[in-house]
């Protein structure tokens, strides 16, 4: 997707390449190949905010699978499997069947592996609405919060310079030369268009999407639906950045959040 294009995708923070989740548990990623039989993929970057939607589903639903971390600047080349799409994150079924683009794959994997119950409601035009809302919105906050500021910036940048894949010297290009991209080009204008601090934007978002709960514990009611885990995942994109603590502070948003949290087998 190119240099500008793989930086505005990268945001934090996961765990080790290729590793085999279930329960929490770690396991030699080989098992999905030579083991109990291939397992579900996901193709991903650690620091994507559209990963962390389909790593936080997986979760709660407890489903088997692999995490491949791709080499951040050549995605395009990794993911050729997936046709155009050239992004990540990608989901793989064990049959070759091939998923792309992040709200998509949560729909998929919620009607093969739990009968479609967290898409399914009885008022589908205020959903589809608020998936529209969350994917536009929260997708889009992302950006300002952990770049926002110069030296939260620079921080941010030589951060996934460390998480991601990289070669040797593209890693040492990224860390400088993705600064000035994503604080002096990116982040700078969503701010001045938006017309608000980072943390005010996210602050105002929470309360506009937790005020739509109408008094209970998530969007999908009493239990979290799809559009609880995509905003879930774009919000716990943040959350190993010290600017996670911007948010900690909105009341009604964290308390939804560790409600949401709470429903994952990690």
């Amino acid at each position: 997707m190119g240099f500008v294009g793989t930086v505005k995708r990268l945001m934090m923070v996961g765990t080790v390449a290729g590793d085999t989740f279930r329960n929490g548990g770690v396991r030699d990623r080989s098992m999905g190949q030579n083991g109990a039989g291939v397992l579900p993929r996901l193709h991903m970057l650690h620091t994507c905010p559209f990963c962390w939607k389909i790593r936080s589903l997986a979760e709660h639903l407890d489903i088997e699978h692999e995490r491949i971390q791709v080499n951040a600047m050549k995605t395009k080349k990794e993911l050729k499997f997936a046709g155009d799409w050239g992004k990540v994150p990608v989901w793989t079924e064990a049959d070759g069947e091939v998923v792309v683009d992040s709200t998509p794959i949560m729909k998929h994997i919620d009607s093969k592996y739990n009968e479609g119950k967290l898409w399914s409601s009885d008022d589908e035009q205020r959903r589809d609405e608020w998936m529209e809302w969350v994917d536009t919105k929260l997708s889009k906050a992302t950006i300002p919060i952990l770049y926002g500021g110069f030296f939260s910036a620079l921080k941010t940048t030589r951060r996934v310079s460390q998480l991601e894949t990289f070669g040797f010297f593209s890693k040492r290009i990224y860390a400088w030369a993705g600064f000035p991209i994503m604080w002096g080009f990116i982040a700078r204008s969503r701010v001045k268009k938006d017309g608000r601090k980072p943390k005010q934007l996210w602050h105002d978002l929470l309360t506009e999407f937790t005020n739509e709960f109408g008094g209970n514990a998530f969007f999908g009611g009493s239990e979290p639906d799809l559009v609880d885990f995509a905003a879930f995942g774009y919000m716990r994109s943040i959350s190993p950045f010290p600017q996670f603590s911007q948010l900690e502070d909105h009341a009604s948003g964290m308390a939804w959040y560790r409600r949401v949290e709470a429903t994952l087998n990690v």
